[in-house]
């Protein structure tokens, strides 16, 4: 991937006690963007936010015990990412996923 190519944005919401085979989703989707060659991958925790059961998760003190919003973002060229996107598409039974073309103005040192 370098600058100029058509590039996507793989955004995925998930909640951070999703599992995927005994193991947190989040850590099984980035490994496995990883194993298939992704540029890059991030995992940002929420500290507040609702999906489709519209409750309200928060990481106020007093509820630590709520399960937070976790969003993973990957970018790579349109091609490597429609050829993983079936895979997660799997591995993610709740939540949400989509694509958007983005345009990348610089990728690493140059």
């Amino acid at each position: 991937m370098k600058p100029g190519d058509k590039c996507q944005l793989l955004k995925i919401y998930l909640s951070e006690d999703s599992k995927y085979k005994g193991h947190n989703l989040y850590s099984a989707v980035v490994h496995k963007l990883k194993e298939s060659g992704i540029a890059g991958a991030t995992v940002t925790r929420a500290i507040e936010g609702y999906g489709k059961g519209k409750a309200i998760r928060t990481a106020r003190i007093l509820d630590l015990s709520a399960s937070l919003p976790v969003i993973i973002e990957a970018i790579d060229t349109v091609e490597q990412i429609e050829k993983v996107l079936p895979t997660i598409s799997e591995m993610v039974n709740e939540g949400m996923i989509f694509v958007t073309d983005v345009n990348v103005i610089k990728y690493g040192k140059e």
